[in-house]
């Protein structure tokens, strides 16, 4: 395949999956501005990789994983607590939803660690499971499952909820 229609291959993917990566960089980030930065990053990797990238079996997987590898860096990398000013205001918020409960949970979800915040992300946010989320950040099942447990009760606790007891 020539360069030009490795482009427009490029492109195609891109345009077409870009609100989804925008939606899943906020929920990792909280900001949409942010969320942008880290789609713009992970987009330009995925251009220079794009050869080897586009043979991968799911690449929506290997974009997301590429995605949340740029976000972890980040923060591992202190630029965003030297830059960040304020709190942006929340987004507004499709109709149906409660407004007040998605705030709440916005707010809270940029409280977790972010490595805990990761897994809560690609486990509930994308749907993966404990094998797939283990993949996209290079870790064992143990430390997804214990990721997800410490920021589910990190969660819990920011938002005063005590889990349902089952009855037996």
């Amino acid at each position: 395949m020539d360069l030009l229609s490795a482009d427009e291959e490029y492109t195609a993917y891109v345009r077409g999956r870009l609100l989804w990566l925008r939606r899943i960089a906020y929920s990792l980030c909280q900001d949409w501005h942010r969320a942008d930065d880290l789609v713009q990053t992970s987009i330009t990797r995925l251009y220079v990789k794009w050869r080897h990238a586009r043979q991968a079996a799911d690449l929506d997987a290997y974009v997301r994983v590429m995605l949340v590898r740029v976000f972890l860096k980040e923060q591992r990398g202190g630029w965003f607590s030297r830059t960040r000013l304020s709190a942006a205001p929340p987004e507004a918020v499709a109709h149906g939803w409660d407004a007040d409960l998605t705030m709440d949970l916005r707010r809270a979800l940029a409280l977790v660690p972010p490595r805990q915040r990761a897994t809560l992300v690609l486990r509930f946010h994308c749907d993966l499971s404990v094998e797939q989320t283990a993949a996209a950040l290079g870790c064992s099942t143990g430390t997804v499952k214990s990721q997800t447990a410490r920021g589910l009760a990190t969660l819990r606790e920011l938002l005063d909820v005590t889990p349902a007891k089952e009855d037996r």
